[in-house]
């Protein structure tokens, strides 16, 4: 079942009846069966939100997402008892060894740079390396070909309506790194709710490991995932002069959540998808799989 991502940006309240969300703001009020959301964005500086509602959404392993001032997310609230041998999976995770994580992080980025190439390809319809640059990916990625590939690739990545190509990639820099942020952070967001079902303890990074990051196996686990949202605004820069984050926009990038990834012999929502990803990992920590099972991120040859 695919999930519904709820943007709030109105003054309003968020209450709990009979198993549903009761959504008030000044002009209307509507409820919404709590099984059929799967990310709650508040952006809004006075909503409020009750502890049943919470008690409520987090038990269904629903994402709450917060946004800052700034109008892109600042923190999420996730369950932490969303698996029934939380524990048993916990010491797995903790206890992985470091062959398997640089074993497990180099799948990683040669999915990445493998996506990357092939997003470029298809929208500057130009044949490029980064298969090759994929084939060169060591165990723990030692020589660094995710920094290699993603030089070349922010150089040549197009920019609609521009006279040059490239993008300058900033965490905190102009148009169009604002739509980048807010879909990564999205993205984050929707892998961190995926990992926590799989009973994975977030903070556990099989590579990013700062002390200050509570989401590192998050960090970890979108980046081949990363050229969705790139896409995303790569489509919404072709359609949109504004160049600051607006509704419109922002509910542009929410729907990349229900974008259709593919699996050797199934399709499915990236929402879905995710979930696929995590369990798969989770195996890998119990050791009854060597592979994490990413999804191509388009399929070339559909025409539907």
């Amino acid at each position: 079942m695919i999930k519904r991502t709820i943007l709030i940006e109105n003054k309003s309240s968020i209450t709990t009846k009979n198993q549903q969300l009761v959504l008030k703001s000044e002009i209307r009020e509507s409820t919404i069966p709590i099984e059929d959301v799967g990310f709650l964005v508040l952006d809004h500086a006075e909503i409020y939100l009750s502890i049943p509602a919470m008690n409520l959404i987090v038990e269904n392993n629903t994402a709450i997402i917060i946004c800052g001032s700034n109008h892109l997310p600042n923190g999420m609230l996730l369950n932490l008892n969303s698996h029934h041998i939380q524990q048993e999976i916990f010491k797995n995770q903790i206890e992985a060894s470091i062959p398997l994580k640089k074993q497990l992080w180099q799948q990683t980025i040669i999915e990445k740079i493998k996506n990357q190439g092939e997003l470029l390809e298809k929208i500057t319809e130009n044949k490029n390396t980064f298969e090759f640059l994929a084939s060169k990916v060591l165990s723990g990625d030692t020589t660094n070909m995710e920094g290699v590939a993603a030089q070349q690739y922010w150089k040549n990545f197009p920019l609609p309506n521009h006279e040059k190509d490239g993008i300058k990639r900033e965490r905190y820099g102009d148009y169009p790194n604002n739509f980048l942020n807010y879909g990564y952070a999205i993205l984050r967001a929707a892998t961190a709710r995926a990992l926590s079902g799989s009973g994975l303890l977030n903070t556990l990074g099989i590579h990013h490991k700062s002390k200050y990051n509570a989401f590192a196996l998050a960090d970890d686990i979108m980046e081949p995932f990363r050229p969705i949202v790139d896409e995303k605004v790569f489509e919404i820069m072709k359609r949109y002069q504004e160049q600051e984050l607006n509704t419109a926009i922002k509910a542009e990038l929410l729907q990349m959540l229900t974008q259709t990834v593919y699996f050797k012999e199934e399709k499915s929502p990236l929402m879905v998808g995710l979930q696929k990803t995590a369990s798969s990992l989770q195996q890998c920590f119990t050791g009854d799989r060597k592979k994490i099972k990413y999804p191509k991120l388009w399929n070339l040859t559909d025409t539907e």
